[in-house]
């Protein structure tokens, strides 16, 4: 059974932890902007059904139940107006800057223990999730991320081939590329971090994870064969067991 609620104004879906009575500790993911693109269908793909936890799924600024007013037309248009100054940047800052009253609010409604939250994230979500760690305001056990963006250089490059549109490079989107550069900022990453690509996926991803993985020290790189950036169906289910696996780990029910 799922809760749906608003924390601090951001949308969430919580599953009830496996097997716990009273106060459990808390994961916390955010979905991607391709399927599965909200936080119901991300508690869906990967609820980690196994773990002695609060499993919640934050929605994204601009998507689901935050979509722009204009849908899915409004968001298309700004990404292709620039997709790093008027999407990748904006979300994941969003995301990343409202985490710590989420959380706060979270703890108020939910039976969450006290202690260190663990977060996930799939592709644009998997930002937040870097970010989050590579911030610290709030403590974090542990990290995992799907088909993520370590690098947002080598996406919008990507994006260039996928549309075949000319991304106009500016010195201010040159910078936010920079900032969310997490192979730049290995450093910052302090957490056990689990990084799942597909073998399916573009090089653009599958490239920075592994990249990643070689500076970001308590790292682990699984590769599921035959997927590609969406996660979805048997990949799904790969990815969830992958996940179940990694946070239960560093959880205590």
């Amino acid at each position: 059974m799922s809760i749906t609620g608003i924390a601090a104004g951001v949308p969430f879906v919580a599953l009830k932890p496996a097997g716990v009575d009273g106060p459990a500790p808390l994961v916390v993911t955010w979905h991607l902007m391709d399927a599965p693109r909200t936080e119901a269908e991300m508690a869906s793909a990967l609820p980690m059904n196994d773990l002695p936890a609060w499993r919640v799924y934050f929605g994204l600024p601009m998507s689901g139940r935050r979509a722009l007013p204009g849908g899915d037309e409004e968001f298309f248009a700004l990404s292709a107006q620039d997709a790093v100054l008027n999407v990748f940047g904006p979300v994941t800052r969003q995301a990343a800057d409202e985490f710590p009253a989420a959380v706060a609010a979270l703890r108020a409604q939910l039976s969450i223990s006290d202690g260190p939250v663990s977060v996930a994230g799939g592709s644009a979500g998997s930002m937040v999730a870097y970010e989050v760690i590579a911030r610290g305001d709030v403590p974090i056990a542990a990290g995992a991320v799907v088909s993520p963006v370590t690098q947002l250089a080598p996406l919008i490059a990507a994006n260039e081939r996928r549309f075949e549109i000319t991304y106009t490079w500016s010195e201010e989107s040159r910078e936010v590329a920079e900032h969310y550069d997490f192979v730049r900022r290995a450093d910052e990453i302090h957490v056990p971090l689990l990084i799942v690509v597909g073998s399916d996926d573009d090089i653009a991803v599958r490239e920075p994870a592994a990249l990643g993985h070689k500076e970001i020290a308590g790292s682990e790189l699984v590769t599921i064969p035959g997927m590609r950036h969406e996660v979805v169906g048997r990949d799904a289910e790969r990815v969830d067991a992958e996940f179940t696996r990694w946070f239960a780990k560093y959880i205590a029910g």
